[in-house]
Order: C-alpha cells, then sequence, then structure tokens
C-alpha cells in the first residue's frame, strides 16, 4: 500500500518523535465487559475529537483513545473522579489511566455489537504449522510467519504509551526528561509479546547549553555532583523505581537492578500487559536500534528472514528467554545481516558503506567510538539481488552449517570473516564498540548444537519432496524445520536413508560429526 510506502521511508528518527508525540496524547480506559462502544465514544467526543482508538483484552477489556489534540486529555483528566476509598486508600497520583463503568447498567441495555479486539500476543507455533502448510512456497510461510509474529500498529501506540506513562512519573523529578523505547519496540524486528526495553532520556537538557555559550558571561545551573555518571544513574534510577513501586498505578513486581553492567529497574506494567526494562540514556544501544531500523526498512526479506530463524532457533532450543549460554536474539540477527552482507550481489551494504554515506547531520561519536551512518534511507541504493526466500532459507543453513567458527569472526562493518582476535567459540564484532565480541556468553557445545540444527534443517530442505508432502498432508519447507528433530522425525530419518547408496550416508554421517562423540549422538537425532 502507499500508506506503507511513505511510512517506510521515515527516519528512525521521524518516526520515533512522531510516536512519543502520539502518545502523549493517548489515554487508556479499562472497561466494563458490557460495552456499548458509541456511548463510550460519544462521551469522549465531548473532551475532543478522538483520532484513533482499538481495544484488546488484558484482565478484562481495555481501550486506547488517541485524541487530535494534547488539550483533549486534560480536558478529560478534569472531568474525571478519584475513586472512592472505602476499603482502601488510595494514592492520589493522577495518570492517563482512566476505569469506565456504567452507573446502573441494567437500565442501560442497548444493542451491543460485539467489540473487535486486537491481539496482543502472537499463535502458538502448532497454529502457525498448520497455516504453514496451506502456503504454496517457502516464501509465502515465511511471509506468512512474519505476519503473525511482527508487532502490529496496534501494539506499538501501546509500547510508546508504556514509556509516556513512565515519563509522567520521571518528570516530576526532571522536568525536560523523556522516556523512549529502544530494541526490538523500535528496530523493526520485534515480536508480539516481547518486553519493552525503555530508557530515561535527559539529553533536551543539552540543548539549552548551547544557547549560552553566545555574549561575555556565562550561567549555569547549580547541580549535585557525583563521583561517576554510573553512581548518578543508580541513585535516579533507584528512586525512579521506588516512584512506580509505590506510586505507579498498575507497576507491580518492581525489582532494582542496580548493580549490573547497564543499571536497570525490571517491572509489570499490568495496564498495558508489558514487562518492562527501565534504563539511562544509552547512546551506543539507541545506534544499534537505528541501524537495525534501516536494514529492516531496505529490503522486505531481511525481516522475514530474520524472523523465521528466530522462530526456528527456539523451537530447536537453540534461544531462550533467560541469560546463559545460549545465543541471543541479538546475536542470530547480527548473524542473518552478515549472510545477507555476504551475497553476490549484497542484499544489504556493510556498515561501513553506510558510514561513508553519513552527512554532517549522521555524525556520531559516542565514547571514543565512532557511530555514524547515513539515516536518510533514499541514499541508500536499492541491491540488485533477486533471489528468493525460498534460496535464501536454505543456503543461510548452508552458510553456517559450513562456517569455519574456529578461524573465522563475523565482522559487520567490513561485511568479511575476519580472524578471530580472541577464542571464544562464537565471535561476532560489536558493529560500534569495536573492542567487544557481542556473542561472548556462547560456550561450544552450544555451537556446536547451533551448527548440527542448521546442517539438518539445511539437508531436509534439499532432499524434500513438496509435492509428496502436500499430497500426504505432512508438513512441508519452513512447517517441517518448525517441528523438534529427534522428537517424532527418528522414523523419518531412518525413512530419509532408505534408498540412499551407503556412501551417501557416509558422507551424511561425516558433516555430522562434530568436536566429540556425545553432540555427534545428538546431531544424529537418537
Amino acid at each position: 500500500t502507499d500508506a506503507e510506502v511513505s511510512t517506510r521511508k521515515k527516519t528512525f528518527a521521524e518516526v520515533q518523535t512522531e510516536r512519543l508525540d502520539q502518545a502523549e496524547r493517548t489515554v487508556l480506559i479499562k472497561c466494563p465487559s458490557k460495552l456499548n462502544e458509541k456511548k463510550l465514544l460519544q462521551y469522549l467526543a465531548s473532551h475532543g475529537n478522538v483520532k484513533s482508538h482499538f481495544f484488546f483484552e488484558n484482565r478484562g477489556i481495555s481501550a486506547l483513545i488517541e485524541f487530535s489534540e494534547k488539550s483533549s486529555v486534560a480536558s478529560l483528566q478534569d472531568a474525571v473522579g478519584i475513586p472512592s476509598a472505602s476499603e482502601h486508600h488510595v494514592v492520589p497520583f493522577k495518570s492517563r489511566l482512566f476505569t469506565f463503568t456504567l452507573k446502573n447498567p441494567a437500565s442501560q441495555h442497548v444493542e451491543e455489537t460485539p467489540l473487535h479486539l486486537s491481539p496482543q500476543c502472537h499463535i502458538p507455533v502448532k497454529d502457525l504449522i498448520e497455516k504453514l502448510c496451506l502456503a504454496d512456497s517457502i516464501s509465502s510461510q515465511m511471509y506468512i510467519l512474519l505476519n503473525e509474529y511482527q508487532l502490529t500498529e496496534e501494539n506499538i501506540k501501546l509500547r510508546f504509551l508504556a514509556c509516556s506513562l513512565v515519563r509522567d512519573f520521571a518528570r516530576a523529578y526532571f522536568p525536560d526528561s523523556t522516556v523512549k523505547p529502544f530494541g526490538s519496540s523500535v528496530n523493526t524486528f520485534g515480536k508480539l509479546g516481547s518486553d519493552v526495553d525503555m530508557f530515561l532520556d535527559f539529553r533536551d537538557t543539552g540543548k539549552h547549553a548551547a544557547k549560552m555559550k553566545k555574549g561575555p558571561f556565562e550561567m549555569e545551573y547549580q547541580m549535585k555532583r557525583l563521583p561517576s555518571e554510573r553512581l548518578a544513574t543508580q541513585r535516579i534510577l533507584s528512586v525512579i523505581g521506588d516512584c512506580l513501586d509505590n506510586f505507579g498505578p498498575g507497576c507491580v513486581n518492581v525489582q532494582k537492578i542496580l548493580n549490573a553492567r547497564c543499571p536497570l529497574v525490571k517491572f509489570s506494567h499490568q495496564p498495558t500487559g508489558f514487562q518492562c526494562d527501565l534504563s539511562v540514556s544509552n547512546s551506543i544501544a539507541i545506534r544499534s536500534s537505528e541501524l537495525l531500523y534501516i536494514y529492516g526498512c531496505l529490503d522486505s526479506r531481511v525481516r522475514a528472514l530474520v524472523f523465521t530463524v528466530r522462530c526456528w532457533a527456539r523451537v530447536h532450543g537453540l534461544t531462550n528467554s533467560a541469560p546463559g549460554t545460549w545465543i541471543t536474539n541479538f546475536s542470530l540477527t547480527m548473524m542473518v545481516m552478515f549472510f545477507l552482507q555476504r551475497r553476490s550481489p549484497p542484499i544489504i551494504p556493510t556498515l561501513d558503506q553506510l558510514k561513508e554515506l553519513a552527512g554532517e547531520k549522521d555524525k556520531h561519536i559516542i565514547g571514543g567510538y565512532d557511530c555514524s551512518f547515513v539515516s536518510d534511507l533514499r541514499k541508500i541504493k536499492p541491491t540488485k539481488n533477486t533471489e528468493t526466500l525460498d534460496l535464501l532459507l536454505g543456503e543461510f543453513f548452508e552458510y553456517f552449517g559450513n562456517f569455519d567458527f574456529r578461524k573465522n569472526s563475523i565482522n559487520l562493518r567490513k561485511g568479511k570473516e575476519v580472524n578471530k582476535p580472541e577464542s571464544s567459540p562464537l565471535y561476532i564484532w560489536n558493529p560500534f564498540e569495536q573492542d567487544l565480541n557481542i556473542s561472548k556468553n556462547v560456550n561450544q557445545p552450544q555451537l556446536e548444537k547451533f551448527i548440527a540444527m542448521a546442517r539438518e534443517s539445511a539437508w531436509i530442505l534439499q532432499k524434500e519432496d513438496k509435492t509428496q508432502q502436500m499430497i500426504n498432508k505432512e508438513p512441508w519447507g519452513l512447517a517441517a524445520l518448525l517441528i523438534p528433530f529427534g522428537k517424532n522425525n527418528s522414523s523419518k530419518m531412518k525413512n530419509r536413508m532408505k534408498g540412499i547408496g551407503s556412501e551417501t550416508i557416509k558422507s551424511l554421517l561425516d558433516s555430522l560429526k562434530l568436536n566429540n562423540a556425545s553432540s555427534q549422538q545428538k546431531a544424529v537425532g537418537k
């Protein structure tokens, strides 16, 4: 659609600004189960024009209401009552979260049209597999998966609203501050149901500094000084964490994790249903979000391949939501980007190429690291590569199934396999902090499991007879890859061996021979 194309071409900063502005004009209303949509909208319209709205299920029905004007929110707030403190005493913090009830529901029995509820989570894998079997190519299977899993317009609005509500708290202390989402909520690779990473930003205060430079004198704020930035971060987060815990409507399970490498406050935001992580401005994390945003916008195959590979990895236990020695989704995403840079011709440019296209405005030096790259998508030439996703998926597994991880590392700046600077099993250069390995946590057994699964998957895709499987109503293509190997596949494994010359079996087993016998056991599918 044209609308889709026009939104696609906006810069990352433009999209962020627009969404944050939208969130400021938005309120969230908990509704009764028997709701007359028309009545609610009529009531709201008395405070100003409702630009958009949707309903969703979250421990009852809720409505997100976006007004055209910010003043409508204040008008509504003025008209809203405070809950009567019968058995509970209330903390009198006035937010943009409301409860709408009918005073005498019986008399208001009006014709009810069923509400359309926007889903805020994705379908289970088994339902996805059924849908995939109905597609006509692996490529269309991958786009079905993308459509089921990617963030919807409604979900994105809800994420920005969660940030905006936290910002209302931060502003009690720091009137200029903003709270912005980063990571998967904004980089085009977010999946429905994922956490919201948000950070507190005081950088608007920097803008005032420039104004005072002219003239013969200087004037600056007296501010409390602390021995380190880290300490300041910890203090600020500690107070805001307490504030959310004590006064924040619907903020529960607040955990302050202040001694982490990057101090943060974790909490559940019940009104929106999100698990949130709040930290203080991290410029490099924002650059990473924007870099992925650019890659995601350049070519539709990029996101389809990333979502597919991440879903595949989750099904086979290669990734895990708990921290550990597993490959992270961020590392997997970077591996997909690297693979796409290595195609001939490349599907996406290297980071060095994006840096060459950077204008004056795009210059960013953060903590001594050069994080500059072009932000205007129109300056990037579209790829001449026309490979289908059917081909690319198989080639991805082939490429990493045979990658020399012992010797080589993955460098997205150069788009080249570079000798490993140190001996971590998997070495992926941090695109900005050039001396860091983003996959330092991954151990040898986990990497070997990844290689074995990639080889097995490449093999399944090469050997399969799609028509026959469709006739037999068997999962084929991507669907066959999303069923854990070795569970119901050991018989299939044997069937696949039938009629294959012993030479082929020998070479297959050789290709599965990994560094030790135990992982060979795993690889062959017990």
